[in-house]
């Protein structure tokens, strides 16, 4: 609960709800996306149902890498802030190989964050201003500058046929009616 507070409370006062509250939701979903599919690889060897927002909190961690990477023009300390998130990263992930510990969730959910990194958290390159600061066109000089730059809607686009490409794989291998009867039954055989 200490990530969500440190990395959520600075991420949201960054970016807003509005961008942080769907990033969040998805990578959940993506998080759990992936443990029930690694459910269904592992039939007979898994004992693991992920349970929690950990899927979440790894997106947001995600998110975190992508942001530094698409804004990389308007960070000072550009190393020292990617080896430490590098770390945390590293850090958190080992702490799932734990017995016990569902890390196909989070893994799901940093994958989901990092992609949804690159759509919701890009920000306006250095220097840009818009259209409604800009003095009237006659006395502009030509000098505007783009307000993102090219390798920012590149990585926008990548990611986003990534990202509904594994949701859509996903679902459709999870909503297959054989798939869900097996996963089904995988559930109950826990409960009993």
């Amino acid at each position: 609960m200490l990530s969500l507070l440190f990395i959520g409370t600075r991420l949201e006062e960054e970016f807003g709800f509005l961008r942080i509250g769907p990033l969040y939701l998805l990578s959940g979903f993506g998080g759990s996306l992936l443990s029930c599919l690694h459910l269904l690889v592992l039939a007979d060897k898994a004992n693991v149902v992920s349970v929690g927002a950990s899927g979440a909190l790894f997106g947001l961690l995600g998110a975190m890498l992508s942001e530094l990477i698409t804004n990389w023009s308007i960070y000072s300390n550009k190393c020292s802030a990617l080896s430490t998130l590098l770390a945390i990263i590293t850090l958190n992930l080992a702490v799932g190989f734990i017995p016990g510990v569902d890390n196909s969730a989070h893994i799901g959910g940093f994958l989901s964050g990092f992609l949804l990194g690159f759509i919701l958290l890009i920000r306006p390159q250095y220097g840009y201003v818009s259209r409604k600061y800009l003095l009237p066109p006659a006395y502009d000089k030509g000098k505007r500058k783009a307000k993102h730059k090219c390798y920012q809607y590149f990585f926008c686009a990548v990611a986003l046929i990534l990202l509904t490409i594994g949701y859509t794989y996903g679902l459709l291998k999870l909503l297959k009616p054989a798939t869900f009867a097996q996963l089904n039954d995988k559930l109950m055989e826990h409960l009993h």
